[in-house]
């Protein structure tokens, strides 16, 4: 709490602290902070699977459970409010035939007070507590579609944020519609043979290649991975490219960071040659996994890895990655990798699982076997379609449920709402990659960033919780809501 406690003392000041507690707000809350530069759209930091993944315009399919017969006057609505997001062209509105029912989904923000309107879809990246839907009608659902860093959006971290949705689909494998496995395209990714051999990767090293690599250009971010990087090559030599830690040139062909995005030959046999891959991802969440992570064990690399604190519950075996946060130190670390680069017996035995006899992780053989959208894969949804047919079927199901208790409220119960718990997301206070936080100076840059955006964060979520209490229209009143918590807060009240 040390960090929500530097807040307090602007408490009390009236307007004034309003005004500093906004200003405060929306600069840690800029494109700069919480989006990549177009400079950094590159493939050493891709946010979220979307960027790779390919749509197309498919044909209608009726679930075999589906025997809805009604027009699309007839038709509950679901609304997807991050337009730019919307999986269907051309146009703003489309039927969707789901697998036990069907909708009409559009982008078009008129529908939003129309009785027809079931639901409302969210992009995380894109919700705002201060341009949120309001006032929020008592017919209709919110549905959250969230696959992105957990840095793009604090406000889903907190109970009083993730509370206001019905459905989600999350990387958190609790959510109403799991995306844990996004940047695993297939098994047979994981199985590809080795890309570089242990002999050449043992030539490169006598030839003065690094045994680790490390490529990052997207530097300021919540885990801090930097300063733990930092402390790490005080013992091992690390090869660093890109802009964060940089020691070593890019080659000319590889400078265009864009050439890597969707895993270009050139850029995946240059990095293929280093024995362990840094992957620390830029937030640290249950089940946040990225391509950090899936690249190097489809190359034939051991990825040394910080993000997921249960990645383990997803490897193909039990020796297949090494977890950072098992090692007491940078250094203790650092040695166990020095003792792997020297003794091929035990490294070659990361790699084991490229024989498909001994992937014995039956969780991660079930994930994949039993996910109903493919990544890359035209024979399936892509998550996006999946999703919204997932809330489409929820949706008529509810209403179905609904007419039935309003008809005989003697004989059925009524209907209870899905409700999101912080299961479904539910991040930590970011914390220092090394290090106590106590021990920081007062002007540390991510101290200064991360914290704070946090605990704003929850002040967000409380604020727009208490807008849709008191039934407001009107988005703009919720820093007045956030004052009157804080000082409720301040006073015991709250």
């Amino acid at each position: 709490m040390a960090g929500r406690r530097r807040l307090l003392p602007c408490v009390g000041l009236g307007l004034l602290a309003v005004l500093c507690w906004v200003w405060v707000s929306f600069a840690s809350l800029s494109g700069d902070q919480l989006r990549l530069d177009v400079s950094d759209r590159g493939a050493f930091q891709p946010q979220s699977a979307l960027s790779d993944m390919e749509f197309a315009s498919v044909a209608s399919y009726r679930g075999p459970g589906n025997s809805d017969r009604r027009s699309k006057r007839e038709l509950p609505i679901l609304l997807w409010w991050s337009g730019g997001l919307f999986p269907h062209f051309p146009g703003d509105t489309e039927r969707i035939d789901c697998a036990t029912s069907s909708c009409l989904v559009t982008s078009n923000r008129k529908v939003q007070l129309y009785k027809r309107t079931a639901s409302i879809i969210f992009y995380g990246t894109d919700f705002r507590a201060y341009e949120a839907p309001l006032p929020r009608l008592r017919h209709q659902t919110w549905a959250l579609f969230h696959e992105e860093s957990p840095m793009n959006n604090y406000v889903l971290s907190h109970g009083p944020g993730i509370r206001l949705f019905n459905y989600t689909a999350t990387f958190r494998r609790e959510s109403d519609y799991p995306l844990t496995l996004q940047w695993l395209p297939s098994l047979e990714y994981l199985l590809e043979p080795v890309a570089v051999s242990l002999e050449e990767k043992n030539r490169l090293r006598r030839e003065g290649l690094a045994p680790v690599l490390y490529m990052q250009s997207h530097c300021d971010v919540p885990s801090d991975r930097d300063r733990y990087v930092r402390e790490l090559m005080k013992y091992i030599e690390v090869d660093s490219y890109g802009k964060c830690l940089n020691n070593r040139p890019l080659p000319e062909h590889l400078e265009d960071t864009a050439t890597a995005t969707g895993e270009e030959p050139g850029f995946m046999n240059f990095v293929a040659r280093y024995k362990f891959h840094l992957a620390l991802e830029n937030g640290v969440c249950p089940d946040y996994m990225t391509e950090k992570l899936w690249r190097p064990l489809h190359q034939g690399c051991v990825p040394v890895y910080r993000g997921s604190p249960v990645v383990a519950d997803w490897m193909p075996n039990d020796h297949s990655v090494v977890i950072i946060d098992s090692f007491p130190s940078p250094k203790a670390l650092a040695d166990f990798l020095k003792r792997l680069d020297e003794n091929d017996d035990e490294y070659v035995r990361y790699l084991e699982f490229k024989d498909p006899r001994r992937i014995t992780n039956t969780r991660l053989l079930a994930g994949l076997d039993s996910r109903e959208w493919g990544v890359n894969d035209m024979s399936k949804p892509n998550y996006l379609n999946g999703f919204e047919c997932y809330v489409c079927d929820q949706e008529n199901a509810r209403l179905a449920a609904e007419r039935a208790y309003r008809k005989a409220p003697q004989k059925t119960q009524p209907p209870q709402r899905k409700m999101a718990s912080n299961s479904h997301m539910g991040c930590p206070l970011p914390s220092p990659g090394y290090g106590d936080i106590k021990d920081l100076p007062a002007d540390d840059g991510w101290l200064q960033i991360w914290p704070q955006d946090y605990w704003q964060s929850l002040d967000q979520a409380e604020g727009l919780e208490s807008l849709i209490r008191h039934n407001e229209s009107d988005p703009s009143l919720l820093w007045k809501h956030i004052q009157n918590i804080a000082v409720s807060r301040a006073r015991g009240k709250h």
